[in-house]
């Protein structure tokens, strides 16, 4: 090699390395935090559901659930849940295209959507404890119901609270675009909340 002459090189395969692994940033550690909750959770209802059919289907003397809890007040639950799983696409729609207006409202349809929800299922326990008679100590079916409704009703007042807060902190100006990150994990979070129920309506009230 002639002196004088400076030979440069590049490390190729490191920077295609950097292009094809993305930084560990706060809304991708957010998003990988929620996906291994809501995988371990996922683990949690599926159990919970399969020790629902195990019990049922080899009881002669399990009721028919449609006759037995009435299909009208959960088939509305259902679809305010449907209803506020699209509210949330929206709302994220919303900050992540600067529309802070439409964000919060949407959002708020989101919350409402989740008070209505639980407000629906307090009124459809009232009912059933009232005039049925039911409770966790009375048989297998009444345990399983007020176990997976129950459990479920907790996820959707998390959700609620969740939401809520980003909706306050949105009023205040706090969830600009840059953190629109934030409510995508929230969005994570409740269509989980949504799927689940109607794995949960399924199973318990129509089947």
């Amino acid at each position: 090699m002639a002196p004088g002459v400076t030979v440069v090189t590049h490390d190729h395969s490191a920077a295609h390395a950097d292009r094809l692994e993305p930084s560990l940033t706060p809304g991708n550690l957010g998003k990988l935090g929620m996906w291994t909750f809501l995988a371990g959770d996922a683990m949690i209802f599926g159990a919970a559901i399969a020790a629902y059919g195990a019990l049922r289907i080899n009881n002669p003397n399990w009721p028919v659930p449609a006759d037995y809890l009435g299909i009208t007040t959960p088939a509305v639950m259902t679809f305010i849940l449907i209803c506020s799983s699209f509210t949330m696409v929206e709302a994220l729609d919303g900050v992540q295209h600067g529309k802070q207006s439409k964000f919060q409202m949407f959002m708020a349809l989101t919350v409402l959507g989740g008070l209505l929800f639980l407000g629906m299922q307090a009124f459809e326990w009232h009912r059933l404890i009232a005039e049925k008679g039911m409770s966790v100590q009375r048989d297998l079916f009444d345990a399983t119901f007020f176990i997976l409704t129950g459990f479920h009703g907790c996820h959707v007042f998390g959700g609620v609270m969740y939401n809520g807060v980003l909706l306050i902190r949105a009023m205040m100006g706090k969830i600009p675009q840059a953190k629109a990150g934030l409510v995508e994990v929230a969005g994570l979070y409740w269509q989980f909340v949504g799927l689940v129920w109607i794995l949960i309506f399924t199973f318990i009230y129509l089947i």
